[in-house]
């Protein structure tokens, strides 16, 4: 009857945010929760439960995921707006069961935060779990990346639903060996592309095998410690590949699985790694190829990551950046480009993006090309301008402003085209100050 009683009124307050026109984020979730953290015991739920974690990428692969199965007709449930802690996955089944807890869909797809798969997935029975990349990632609130990895392996010791991982990324790869029990691990990867290096070019992590402790060697680096590797002593790393993406080519925006050419809306060695996961995981449900095939290519995000816009007829590229990965990432993205062009990076140190700003001095602002000024904003606009300028890039050139809606009147000053970066609390108030001059 407490279950019950907490269903009901979340269905009420459920109504009176639709009325009002808003989502509410995780705001059930976290009133549910408090009156019993054992409620993911009540729902009754009769289809697969796919989850994906990463430190980067998540989401774009959780909505690509889910817009596989829709285009194939298939009724999803999933958290697209993100809200992948226990509370928002919570808010997500509530909105979404009947009274009785019942939840009826063809398949429940989730984005959760690293931290939180052991406590979401403790009473929630998990079907397949895709796990893309492990960085570093607000240090304040995760720790080192490897405490991060040992409470998933923890989990993993007694799962034995399918799992996805990353081969060519040596942090994800020993997630494999969990539990020797469970046949149904799957490696995808991305063979190498035309920007891959032989030395390592951003700050990285899982350098030395986690078995027998020898230092990996690797045939090339894709970017940060993603690449193709092997330990020298035991052949970790090794591994029979379930899907690997080959013949990448971003200026055409293609890449290949089996044989089949896959278009996207992306230019970037990033998402490659992401629609390789959803092929292999789709796979897994024997959703057609050509089904997949379509569905990605006109996926896009439309929620600033990777998002190409058009502001003041001004071509404009905005990106989430949360840690340095994601940040080189986009850098990447930027130097690949021979045009010239203006940057604006906006970083707030909120509650959420981590009160530590430090990750920003592994941001490689040294190998800049073509970047004609920098414009800064946020809450450590300073702090970014100051980084900026360490790196030698010229002080008249930087343009610091706390103030977003100045930064985002003054980028647009000149008519190069643009480039966005911005971290987690940043990236829809920066959205929305640019499209405001559409």
């Amino acid at each position: 009857m407490k279950n019950f009683f907490i269903l009901f009124i979340m269905k009420i307050l459920y109504l009176g945010l639709k009325i009002a026109k808003r989502n509410g984020g995780n705001f059930l979730g976290k009133i549910a929760y408090d009156w019993n953290p054992n409620l993911f015991q009540y729902f009754n739920i009769n289809c697969p439960i796919i989850a994906v974690t990463a430190t980067n990428g998540k989401t774009m692969t959780n909505n690509a995921i889910t817009h596989v199965l829709k285009t194939a007709g298939k009724k999803v449930i999933s958290n697209t707006e993100g809200n992948n802690m226990e509370t928002g996955i919570l808010s997500t089944l509530l909105k979404h069961s009947n009274l009785m807890g019942k939840i009826k869909a063809d398949y429940l797809v989730f984005e959760v935060d690293e931290g939180y798969v052991p406590i979401v997935f403790n009473d929630l029975k998990l079907d397949t779990l895709v796990v893309l990349n492990f960085f570093r990632d607000q240090l304040d609130r995760n720790g080192e990346v490897e405490s991060l990895i040992l409470k998933i392996h923890d989990f993993l010791k007694t799962y034995t639903g399918n799992l996805l991982l990353n081969n060519d990324d040596p942090n994800v790869v020993r997630l494999g060996q969990a539990n020797p029990e469970n046949h149904n691990v799957y490696y995808f990867s991305v063979d190498k592309y035309t920007y891959a290096t032989e030395d390592m070019k951003e700050v990285g992590e899982g350098k030395f095998c986690p078995f027998c402790h020898t230092r990996l060697a690797y045939e090339y680096y894709q970017y940060s410690h993603i690449g193709k590797f092997k330990c020298p002593n035991c052949n970790y790393g090794d591994n029979e590949i379930y899907k690997m993406a080959t013949h990448v080519n971003l200026k055409n925006k293609t890449f290949s699985v089996d044989n089949l050419t896959y278009p996207t809306q992306f230019n970037s060695i990033y998402p490659i790694y992401n629609f390789v996961a959803v092929i292999a995981c789709t796979s897994l449900y024997q959703i057609e190829s050509d089904i997949v095939q379509k569905a990605l290519s006109n996926f896009m995000l439309n929620n600033g990551r990777c998002e190409e816009l058009k502001i003041k007829n001004i071509p404009t590229i905005l990106n989430l950046a949360k840690n340095p990965t994601g940040a080189n990432v986009s850098l990447r993205i930027l130097n690949e480009d021979e045009e010239e062009k203006d940057l604006l990076f906006v970083l707030n140190d909120n509650l959420a993006d981590g009160r530590d700003v430090s990750w920003i001095w592994d941001i490689n602002f040294e190998t800049l090309n073509h970047v004609s000024r920098i414009v800064t904003s946020g809450t450590r606009a300073y702090d970014m301008a100051i980084r900026i300028k360490t790196a030698g890039f010229p002080i008249d050139k930087i343009e610091p402003y706390v103030d977003l809606h100045e930064a985002v009147e003054n980028l647009y000053q000149t008519n190069q085209k643009k480039y966005i970066i911005a971290n987690y609390t940043s990236l829809q108030p920066t959205r929305n100050e640019i499209l405001k001059l559409q």
